[in-house]
């Protein structure tokens, strides 16, 4: 299993979106994979959430780093993170 590690953007980015490293580690172990943009991989995953999110609730929380994989190792470039079944 190839280690996981984080660009300070990524690291930077993930309190502000509402992700942590578990659930980044997650989504690229078990998570689905998809190509993204110059050569980078994209993993989705789907947690449940039931939770307030800036101001609504939301039944789940989609997960997704994006990544350069190189042989010995996992960089995560940034992190997205959506927000499904709100309400106010």
């Amino acid at each position: 299993m190839k280690p996981i590690l984080f660009s300070q953007h990524a690291l930077d980015q993930m309190p502000d979106r509402g992700a942590n490293r578990e659930e980044v580690e997650a989504a690229i172990r078990t998570g689905e994979l998809a190509p993204a943009k110059s050569k980078r991989l994209s993993y989705r995953k789907n947690f449940p959430f039931n939770k307030d999110w800036k101001g609504r609730k939301y039944a789940i929380k989609q997960v997704m780093p994006i990544v350069i994989e190189e042989s010995d190792r996992i960089i995560v470039v940034t992190v997205y993170v959506f927000y499904f079944g709100g309400t106010e």
